[in-house]
């Protein structure tokens, strides 16, 4: 893969995908930032905080509605779904949370976007730890998704996915290198006014910022003791 590409980046305004922005504006010229308000019950936290950090580098952000997905799919993560369940981010209960082919959609659509804006690559953030759960994060599916990405667009571009082996501890430690301010960064997937502390994805990020070492930022209702994994590790 060549490097110093002109790449559109997919952020959601989580941790991960806020690094991959930082990251991407240090290693190759952005052309723009792309969000999808699809209805999830947390679009409303995340997505001002992505268009903060598009705007702090200077890049285009564009906001796309996928509004079709909260009428016609079904996921807990949705605000037409039910409650979010809480525990380890790996447990076999947060498989309520998956919106069905929700990568396989944004990714076709950034695509386009991609091309019509003049990128050469196309870059997301998922990372190992959202294997476990999410099928459309696992690098066989961004594999084929990418060879379909190359085939199908006439600037061949390509799909980057410069955290698909690394855990989320490793991107807050990168993160940090980078100067990201992890406070302007959402997680919770019950989207209120502070981070709940003990659904999936706060668990996942307060998990994170501990096995890293770092100082946490983040505000959250719960501060308890964290879940084990399933696994035991």
């Amino acid at each position: 893969m060549k490097g110093g590409q002109k790449v559109a980046v997919l952020v959601s305004g989580g941790m991960d995908s806020v690094v991959a922005l930082h990251a991407a504006h240090e290693e190759h010229e952005v052309v723009v930032a792309l969000s999808f308000n699809y209805g999830s019950k947390h679009n409303h936290r995340e997505i001002p905080l992505a268009r903060h950090h598009a705007e702090k580098l200077g890049v285009a952000h564009e906001v796309i509605e996928l509004g079709f997905m909260n009428e016609l799919f079904r996921s807990n993560l949705l605000q037409s779904g039910g409650e979010i369940p809480e525990g380890h981010y790996e447990e076999s209960n947060m498989k309520a949370t998956v919106v069905p082919f929700r990568n396989g959609i944004m990714l076709a659509i950034a695509a386009g976007l991609a091309e019509s804006r003049g990128a050469e690559g196309l870059i997301i953030a998922a990372h190992s730890g959202d294997h476990a759960i999410y099928p459309d994060c696992r690098e066989e599916f961004m594999a084929a998704m990418g060879d379909a990405i190359t085939l199908g667009t006439y600037e061949k571009i390509d799909l980057i996915r410069p955290f698909i082996s690394l855990r989320k501890e490793e991107i807050a430690v990168r993160g940090s290198e980078l100067g990201v301010d992890f406070a302007q960064t959402w997680s919770c997937y019950k989207g209120g006014e502070i981070h709940c502390g003990t659904c999936g994805t706060c668990v996942e990020r307060r998990e994170a910022f501990q096995v890293a070492g770092l100082p946490d930022p983040t505000e959250y209702l719960e501060t308890g003791d964290l879940p084990a994994s399933p696994a035991g590790d």
